[in-house]
């Protein structure tokens, strides 16, 4: 299995420029049918993106860019020619995590630098922000306690990763391209987690795979959340476009989303000045893991891109519409996440954070899968019918307990 490193903090090693294609391990191609694939490595220059690693794999049909300096999230992609991705309202990104201040705005800096195509929201937390104060000293001449600022949906996008890798295994139509990259999100006192994630696609293939492992590295007992926050804009997304997925139970986050249930499940054109909605559901799963899906398709129902996950690893979902004007952000997010996206005491009261013993470990893994026919479609509306058969869907017309806090 060649293997190439591209960055490795503990051993001072870091590559700036790096280019591997198909020609390279096998030769000239014989076949012209056979797909061709590369993975490049460059580091980009000016602006707020000044410094920000890129890695763009082409399998030859999917463009994936992963960005290990913002937590080995994905930027955007295509397939086919397609966009995968959105218009994000940021101008010159992807930004550097140098130029992202969490806590301004009352912790919501974390928009300052979200415009990719999938992000992750965690580790100690995946929600809104919050504040903690350390416990008051019975000193009376002591200085108020210390408070900590928990930000919108965690650190783990804007922290750069430790350790970036290469891996092409196998031969031929079984080969597989992994790109590895492992981030710590760990400081003194406070939580000490470390996500491996192992990035992969087949040459040719529609389907890109993300397995992650979350790991406490702490002495003590820690827990974590993580929310995969998978975001589509045009071709997929426009008027017409319709959301599918085997729903258990589905409420409206707030009295906002609850204006829009009736049709929680459809898409309307760019309205500008558009107020977010949001939709927390269970779906309903098969086998051990109780695999599920979601899927998104366009108004002409030629084109569909559809998540997988297990609730077993991933057991919450929130859809996430935003079709603002565009150049607000028109855009909606499939959202696979191990709690729903509240504020974290109430999530850990419903019993929604992940406890990790030391040394343990958290698996989950999203397998993205990109559909450009009408028989490919079809197959997934038929797998997600007769999983609905197995159980009535309950969508509730209001905020309800225990998704979300009653207000």
């Amino acid at each position: 299995m060649p293997s190439f490193t591209l960055t490795d903090v503990v051993a001072d090693h870091h590559v700036e420029t790096f280019d591997l294609t198909a020609s390279d391990l096998d030769g000239a191609p014989t076949d012209p049918n056979q797909p061709t694939w590369s993975i490049r490595k460059r580091t980009l220059r000016g602006g707020r993106r000044d410094g920000v690693d890129r890695i763009v794999v082409d399998n030859g049909a999917l463009i994936v860019e992963i960005l290990p300096t913002r937590g080995m999230g994905l930027w955007r992609g295509s397939f086919r020619g397609d966009r995968l991705g959105w218009d994000s309202p940021v101008v010159g990104g992807p930004v550097h995590p140098s130029f992202v201040r969490l806590e301004e705005r009352g912790g919501l800096g974390w928009l300052d630098g979200f415009d990719e195509w999938m992000v992750r929201c965690g580790l100690a937390h995946n929600g809104p922000p919050f504040e903690v104060s350390d416990p008051a000293s019975p000193d009376p001449d002591a200085p108020p306690p210390r408070r900590t600022m928990y930000p919108l949906h965690g650190r783990i996008a804007n922290t750069p990763a430790h350790f970036v890798a290469v891996h092409v295994e196998g031969d031929g139509p079984s080969r597989t391209i992994t790109v590895e990259g492992r981030v710590a999100e760990s400081s003194l006192f406070h939580p000490q987690l470390e996500l491996t994630t192992r990035i992969t696609t087949t040459p040719g293939s529609n389907r890109l795979v993300v397995r992650d492992s979350i790991t406490n590295r702490s002495d003590r007992p820690g827990e974590f959340q993580i929310l995969y926050h998978w975001n589509f804009g045009p071709p997929y997304l426009g008027e017409g476009a319709t959301a599918h997925a085997p729903i258990e139970t589905l409420t409206p986050r707030d009295s906002r989303a609850a204006e829009g249930i009736a049709t929680w499940a459809t898409y309307e054109s760019p309205q500008p000045g558009f107020a977010e909605q949001a939709y927390y559901a269970h779906l309903i799963g098969t086998g051990p893991k109780q695999e599920t899906l979601a899927m998104l398709l366009d108004s002409t129902r030629s084109k569909a891109v559809v998540l997988r996950f297990a609730r077993s690893e991933l057991p919450c979902f929130t859809l996430w519409k935003n079709t603002g004007g565009p150049n607000e952000g028109y855009v909606t997010g499939l959202e696979p996440a191990t709690n729903f996206p509240n504020p974290k005491a109430f999530e850990k009261s419903r019993n929604r954070v992940v406890p990790l013993a030391p040394g343990a470990t958290h698996e989950a893994k999203t397998t993205l899968e990109v559909l450009d026919t009408p028989q490919a479609i079809a197959a997934i509306l038929e797998e997600i019918q007769a999983l609905q058969k197995t159980h009535p869907a309950t969508i509730h017309p209001r905020l309800t307990e225990p998704f979300a806090p009653a207000k």
